[in-house]
């Protein structure tokens, strides 16, 4: 039986972790937005919104397979709920929401986009 072809264009996920606490982070609201330019500024179209589960990723991905296209993204974390209550964390938080802005230019691979975090830093790469 032969195998169907791959999509050209891949997909998008992220997932979020809490280096603090040495864990995946449940339970962070996610937002993801195309970001594009037009005279005089730029416009932002929310794509998509999930929750991160108990293993710090959504459930499905943010971008399906196949659907990716090049342009530019942001994904915005609402960090401040999670970190209520942790040792040393004052009211509000530090960190709200951090929110990543990255281009998609080649989409002959996957873009996985995750957070590490602390109350007090965080952190991004690309990765597969």
């Amino acid at each position: 039986m032969s195998q169907p072809s791959v999509p050209a264009h891949s997909g998008l996920t992220t997932h979020v972790l809490d280096t603090a606490r040495g864990k995946p982070a449940q339970g962070i609201r996610v937002e993801l937005y195309r970001v594009a330019a037009e005279s005089g500024g730029e416009t932002r179209q929310k794509l998509t919104e999930a929750v991160t589960n108990q293993d710090g990723r959504t459930d499905a991905p943010l971008i399906e397979r196949g659907s990716l296209t090049p342009g530019t993204f942001e994904l915005t974390f609402h960090v401040a709920e999670h970190f209520r209550g942790f040792p040393g964390v004052s009211e509000p938080p530090f960190l709200d929401r951090v929110t990543l802005r990255f281009t998609v230019s080649d989409t002959t691979g996957h873009y996985h986009v995750p957070l590490v975090m602390t109350p007090w830093s965080y952190s991004t790469y690309r990765g597969s």
